[in-house]
């Protein structure tokens, strides 16, 4: 999903989380259409779908086939989240990064387990995304869908929500690394990071989970690497 979409989307959810805390939007209570919702704060349906998408894996909206979409008991919780705001320094993307290792490597080493042809054709569409962007926001959407593909994978709904509910949070903040560059550095970064992915797909295609675990392990430690490399080229306090 495009960043600007993706922020559009940050600000509807957190709307809703705020009137869902304050009991404006109590238990039961039902939410707007897409419909009334574009037309109030001029944002697309894809825009509305997201956020409703968010909100559903935090918990806080159920929907109902034929019915609409609801507030359900226990809404008021707060759950877990990452918010935009909050990995906006690269001290925040390597601490995002940590926690991703171990949760990447087993999503990898299932779905090598128990991919489909199916799966197989939707990191492939992924892959080829990445390798034609040119811009920052299309090889972050093209790296959104691999992983959400890898998740989609290991036939557990709970990783491919899991990783929906962290949505473009699962892919660092391009914005931090190349600042006011040109799209063939742009090109030339999502290259570099489709190689890794490339390693990732080609282990899940031959059902072996050790090299899909090591693949999506190192590709999240190269990822460290060069945050870890900005950060000690800033200049210090």
């Amino acid at each position: 999903m495009a960043t600007k979409a993706a922020s559009l989307a940050d600000d509807l959810v957190q709307r809703f989380e705020q009137q869902i805390e304050k009991g404006d939007m109590p238990p039961g209570a039902r939410f707007p259409t897409e419909k009334a919702i574009t037309e109030a704060f001029g944002v697309s349906r894809t825009v509305v779908r997201e956020a409703y998408s968010r909100l559903a894996a935090r918990g806080l909206l159920v929907s109902r086939r034929g019915s609409g979409a609801y507030v359900p008991d226990g809404a008021q919780y707060r759950a877990f989240q990452i918010a935009a705001d909050e990995v906006g320094e690269i001290e925040d993307v390597l601490r995002l990064l940590e926690m991703r290792m171990g949760f990447e490597a087993e999503m990898a080493d299932l779905a090598a387990r128990r991919r489909t042809d199916a799966d197989l054709a939707a990191l492939r569409g992924a892959l080829e995304a990445m390798e034609a962007s040119t811009d920052v926001d299309a090889s972050v959407a093209a790296d959104t869908a691999f992983h959400a593909a890898i998740a989609g994978a290991t036939g557990n709904d709970y990783f491919l929500r899991f990783t929906q509910f962290l949505g473009v949070r699962l892919v660092p903040s391009r914005k931090l690394y190349l600042q006011g560059s040109d799209p063939e550095r742009h090109q030339h970064y999502a290259r570099t990071i489709n190689n890794d992915h490339r390693a990732i797909y080609a282990a899940i295609e031959t059902q072996d989970p050790a090299a899909a675990r090591r693949a999506a392990r190192r590709h999240m430690e190269k990822s460290a690497a060069r945050y870890r490399a900005i950060q000690q080229a800033l200049p210090k306090d």
